[in-house]
């Protein structure tokens, strides 16, 4: 994707300063930052804090983070202390530990000598998967756009909610939820996207909408109560949102009020599908209502909002009265009957064990 006409992934690796880069996001859309990641702590806090935040990109600065630990001291012990430490940044999304085991395992029975280069070499190329599934999952997503164009709205424009930031700034490249619009816009299809606020945290109104802006796709900001009086009057024609994690059941783990969006698609037979990288899909839990771990976040995220003040000053300002205590639960879970589909890297398919089954056969865990 590009910023200003040139073209950005969310995190990179530069070798002229043998440093990892990213976008740092807590700041977007009113200054554009770029960051070096260093340390452990650099890395651990970049995750926590979101600096960085989606699922794929989290476990994409993860690898990278594994990478720098196993260049500084490529023991046993600091592989295991790495592994421990990241892995607590973040609990929901599921990736961070994916690609956390993913190194681990490459890496335990290699000489200590052999561990940096290749640690450094997959997680190049965990970056590099990322970006391929993400631009599959446009693909296949591009051809539920198309049909709706083509059947439902004939020469019309097609109107696409989205919840929270599932774009490019939650991957390293494309997007998921994202990357079918992107495709879209490419094949010359007229959309328009309805874009959540996504309180309390704001990903969407300041996220999403600077994605849409910066590619000049047609937006409009919306609070997130908005979507079910739009869908009452026809004005959504599509959902498409992301996951953070997946249950092998087809349940779907997302940013808090994604629940709410399904139910009233559902009750206004708009379809809802969900954009799922395979590594987001945890193929341990079947029940994702009561098996994934719902991450708990500062209660100053719900009592404080930040924005830019009129003399150019970023800042957070409080809301609330004092004293008024702030419940910050960051996820919820849809129930996969609320789901119509799965957009996968591999095709599109329904989300129930069967359909994750047929799409992925070579990972369904027993």
């Amino acid at each position: 994707m590009k910023v200003d006409g040139k073209h950005y992934r969310s995190i990179w690796f530069n070798e002229n300063t043998d440093t990892v880069k990213i976008i740092d996001q807590r700041w977007l859309p009113h200054e554009f930052r770029i960051v070096d990641l260093v340390s452990r702590a650099d890395f651990a806090a970049a995750i926590r804090d979101m600096w960085v935040r989606g699922a794929p990109l989290i476990g994409a600065t993860a690898a990278f983070a594994m990478a720098a630990e196993m260049k500084r001291d490529p023991s046993n012990n600091n592989l295991d202390e790495a592994w421990d430490e990241l892995h607590e940044t973040r609990p929901t999304a599921i990736n961070l530990r994916w690609a956390l085991t993913q190194m681990r395992d490459l890496l335990r029975p290699l000489p200590q000598e052999e561990r940096a280069k290749a640690a450094h070499k997959r997680a190049l190329d965990i970056n590099d998967e990322d970006v391929e599934c993400n631009r599959m999952i446009g693909v296949h997503g591009l051809g539920i756009i198309r049909k709706i164009a083509a059947h439902k709205k004939p020469g019309e424009v097609v109107n696409i909610l989205t919840h929270c930031n599932a774009g490019w700034l939650a991957t390293v490249d494309w997007g998921t939820a994202t990357s079918p619009m992107y495709h879209a816009v490419e094949d010359g299809i007229a959309i328009h996207v309805w874009v959540d606020e996504t309180r309390p945290r704001n990903q969407g109104a300041l996220l999403t909408s600077w994605e849409m802006k910066s590619h000049n796709i047609p937006h409009h900001l919306i609070v997130d109560n908005a979507g079910g009086h739009l869908m009452q009057h026809g004005q959504v024609d599509l959902v498409i949102v992301g996951t953070d994690r997946t249950s092998a059941h087809g349940d779907v783990c997302n940013k808090i009020g994604t629940y709410l969006k399904a139910l009233a698609a559902h009750d206004n037979d708009v379809p809802f599908y969900v954009a799922l990288p395979s590594p987001s899909i945890d193929w341990t839990v079947k029940d994702g209502i009561t098996q994934i771990p719902i991450e708990e976040r500062d209660d100053e995220e719900v009592t404080q909002v930040q924005g830019r003040l009129p003399d150019g000053t970023i800042a957070s300002v409080q809301i609330s009265p004092d004293g008024t205590p702030g419940s910050n639960p960051a996820f919820d879970v849809t129930p996969r009957r609320l789901v119509t589909g799965l957009i996968t890297e591999r095709g599109v398919c329904e989300a129930s064990p069967e359909g994750l089954a047929s799409m992925f056969p070579d990972k369904v865990v027993d």
